[in-house]
């Protein structure tokens, strides 16, 4: 008796990260049964016919904020979840700066719920690290965290940068976890300090924000990060890489055998300082958008592999919040989940990458990086049925009233755009289909981290590490010790 399909995609082109061919899809139980010729496939109670589209492994976004709990009115699960399938993302990496803050189980435990009740799509959740959330690690694991973020820089919900051995710390406990460490990496204390003396001095026009985070915060923090990384063994992620001179930081830390990864966003490949008179206060993010000589070499960096993967950074704020004259006034951030595959696809389609670099970047090595290929990131048989399904050929405007973020501004408005994804799938389901959403798949979304496989951990000196040390016998045991003292 021949098995049936739930669902079979048929005439479709289907992208890998290494290749580009014809095939059928059938989709069973959420997951991919078969791959092949139309004739091969088994009988399926729905067609769907992708003939001039292609199928993509959708997109997973490391980096997004949903606001939810506690900024609401900017973005909830709901409506950042909707942008994301819009987008053709099928699963998201949520960050811990909300209220309460994701850093005791209660908090993670609450955001679980909210995320399982609205999502559209599949979900990771960030734990924060922080100065006084490192006795919460175990639990964190325990609940089922994809990873930790640890901020070094002050944004968007002011919660301190832990102090150099507060990270260390960190470090060391999350090390024998195996879990990776997420980084906004830009040192603080440069930043206060230039902020502090162009405010006395007057400036608050949007290059202001600039001048306060030069290049060299994110090299002096991405080099510490990835010295104690070293150090202990902990797995590093250097989150919106934005300028060419932290690529040599991040580099010569892969070739010392350091498990570093890193990714950037579309802002710091398409944008730079000429756009800030065009679109003033709006481009406020952290890190800044900075100058042109920054893209190409951030270009090259994803194509050589020292940066990982693409993610957006979605950080939404509704325009009173973002349109201002005084540049330190206005929030940091904007919305991007929705906008990163068709922002992304135009370069495709102008030359500048090939179809199968953008699935390795933005799925098959996010995928990888965190524990969750094949199972996510590609399109074959046992794999989730995650599908991005696009039309290369579709041209659009985009126009920030449209967006299904709640918040409504971004400093793509008017951009013309060349490839959009037409259906969403998520695990065998559409959240999307003829660009419309599908409302009956909202509370469809779950958390990755029950699948997620990460390697073996590998902590490094560990008989240096605070616990040891602090320990009765201060690291050494009493027959050691009486040995060292003979």
């Amino acid at each position: 008796m021949t098995m049936s399909a739930d669902l079979l995609i048929k005439g479709g082109t289907v992208v890998a990260d290494d290749a580009v061919f014809a095939a059928s899809v059938a989709v069973k139980d959420g997951v991919i049964l078969a791959l092949g010729a139309e004739e091969a496939m088994p009988p399926a109670r729905e067609t769907l016919d992708a003939t001039g589209l292609h199928l993509l492994p959708g997109a997973i976004d490391v980096h997004v904020h949903f606001r939810e709990p506690g900024y609401t009115h900017k973005e909830d699960w709901e409506t950042g979840s909707a942008a994301a399938a819009f987008g053709g993302v099928t699963t998201v990496f949520e960050m811990p700066n909300v209220i309460p803050p994701t850093g005791t189980k209660e908090a993670l435990a609450l955001k679980h719920r909210l995320a399982a009740e609205k999502a559209y799509v599949d979900f990771g959740l960030y734990g924060l690290l922080g100065e006084d959330t490192i006795e919460h690690i175990p639990d964190l694991v325990a609940g089922g965290v994809i990873g930790f973020k640890l901020y070094m820089g002050n944004t968007f919900g002011n919660h301190p940068a832990p102090s150099t051995g507060a990270m260390l710390e960190a470090f060391e406990i999350v090390a024998a976890t195996g879990k990776r460490v997420a980084l906004h990496a830009e040192t603080d204390s440069i930043m206060k300090r230039r902020e502090a003396r162009m405010r006395a001095a007057g400036r608050v026009d949007p290059l202001a924000h600039l001048a306060a985070r030069p290049a060299v915060v994110a090299v002096e923090a991405v080099s510490r990060a990835a010295v104690l990384a070293e150090w202990t063994g902990a797995r590093i992620h250097v989150l919106h890489i934005s300028s060419s001179e932290e690529l040599r930081p991040l580099a010569e830390a892969k070739a010392r055998g350091v498990d570093i990864t890193g990714e950037t966003c579309p802002q710091y490949l398409l944008l730079d300082t000429g756009d800030y008179a065009r679109v003033g206060s709006v481009i406020r993010v952290n890190p800044p958008v900075r100058e042109a000589y920054n893209k190409e070499p951030l270009w090259a960096a994803l194509a050589d592999g020292t940066i990982d993967l693409v993610a957006t950074d979605h950080a939404p704020h509704i325009p009173s919040e973002k349109i201002k004259d005084d540049i330190w006034t206005a929030d940091c951030g904007f919305p991007g989940v929705e906008l990163q595959m068709p922002l992304m696809l135009s370069e495709v389609n102008a030359g500048r990458l090939s179809i199968c670099d953008y699935v390795r970047w933005s799925s098959a090595n996010p995928a990888r990086v965190w524990g969750l290929y094949p199972r996510k990131g590609a399109i074959q048989p046992g794999a989730d049925a995650d599908f991005a399904i696009v039309d290369l050929s579709l041209e659009t405007t985009i126009d920030d009233a449209k967006l299904q973020s709640r918040a409504k501004i971004t400093p793509w408005h008017r951009r013309q755009v060349k490839g959009l994804p037409i259906h969403t799938l998520v695990r065998g389901r559409f959240a999307m289909r003829n660009r419309k959403l599908i409302e009956s798949a909202r509370g469809w979304g779950q958390s990755v981290h029950a699948i997620q496989h990460m390697p073996t951990p590998g902590p490094r000196n560990t008989d240096k590490t605070i616990t040891a040390i602090v320990a009765p016998s201060g690291g050494i045991n009493p027959q050691t010790r009486e040995e060292h003292a003979a």
